[in-house]
């Protein structure tokens, strides 16, 4: 049986990332992507999403090798080139939909390698689930940051080991729940070079799952995060976008925070009734010029 040298090689580089990690038996639930929007995001606004043409990209499903099986991912690339600098994209608690898979060919037709797991596949799929409270209580929740940190990790050994991408320029994204993780993610792998977090929680419980928050690892905090938010999220209070500024600040970091004038949660889902076209093109410019100023380029 012929093995694929992309996977051995990855295998390998994840060993040298994270060699204590211990395997997780559990099993995968979520085997490959689903098509579409995910079921609790319909109906979409077909008038606004956006969509972004895979012509001239290498684009489609992959599996990044973990300890434990392979994690289905999204993958865009341009079609002709290497050494593309890397963007992990991080989803919102939707998982991978096709709104996540426009953002990496987005960023693809920009000249970057961009990457997009599946961060819930061992907990469930919900893709196909309709209530968001359910969706957080009965997965998102069971998902542990040392887990999401692993296979990001992941998703950095599959991308220096194609051949195509520069992993030592490496970037990381994500929104909502992922933009969280960005933050989370900046202070755990010290080799990447710029961030950018959309309205991700800032301050929160402490758990087993989730320990520590973005306020709590300001320190760790090495990589430059360009924060996007919007000062009319009622789920992130403007009070604690202050005080995770207010603790950058104090700790001399160069992370810096936006908050949009009257913009709610989610306003660069151009695919939900909370898109604000003309704050999401704003941001995106600047987190393109933002990673572009962080040698992410």
């Amino acid at each position: 049986m012929q093995t694929n040298p992309t996977l051995t090689e990855a295998k390998r580089e994840l060993d040298s990332l994270v060699p204590g990690l211990p395997l997780n038996r559990r099993g995968f639930i979520v085997t490959s992507l689903g098509a579409g929007f995910a079921a609790a995001t319909l109906p979409i606004a077909a008038q606004t999403a956006i969509t972004t043409s895979a012509d001239g990209l290498v684009a489609g499903e992959v599996k990044v090798p973990a300890k434990d099986g392979d994690i289905p991912a999204y993958r865009a690339m341009p079609a002709t080139g290497s050494g593309f600098p890397v963007v992990l994209v991080v989803q919102e608690i939707f998982g991978v939909h096709e709104h996540i898979k426009d953002v990496c060919r987005r960023f693809a037709k920009a000249g970057y390698f961009a990457i997009a797991a599946e961060m819930f596949a061992r907990q469930g799929d919900v893709s196909k689930m309709t209530d968001v409270p359910k969706i957080i209580s009965d997965v998102v929740s069971k998902v542990p940051d040392s887990q999401v940190m692993a296979d990001l990790d992941a998703c950095v050994a599959f991308a220096r080991a194609s051949g195509k991408a520069n992993a030592d320029k490496l970037a990381v994204t994500g929104f909502c729940w992922g933009g969280r993780i960005t933050w989370l993610y900046a202070a755990h792998n010290q080799n990447v070079k710029a961030g950018g977090a959309w309205y991700g929680r800032l301050v929160g419980q402490a758990s087993a799952n989730t320990p520590k928050h973005p306020i709590d690892l300001v320190a760790q905090i090495n990589a430059p995060v360009l924060g996007l938010y919007g000062d009319a999220d009622t789920g992130i209070p403007n009070d604690t976008v202050a005080r995770m500024e207010d603790a950058l600040k104090a700790a001399g970091k160069k992370s810096e925070i936006i908050l949009y004038p009257d913009a709610p949660h989610a306003f660069h889902a151009d695919y939900r009734p909370s898109y604000r076209k003309a704050t999401a093109e704003d941001a995106w410019k600047k987190l393109i010029d933002w990673f572009k100023k962080n040698g992410v380029a």
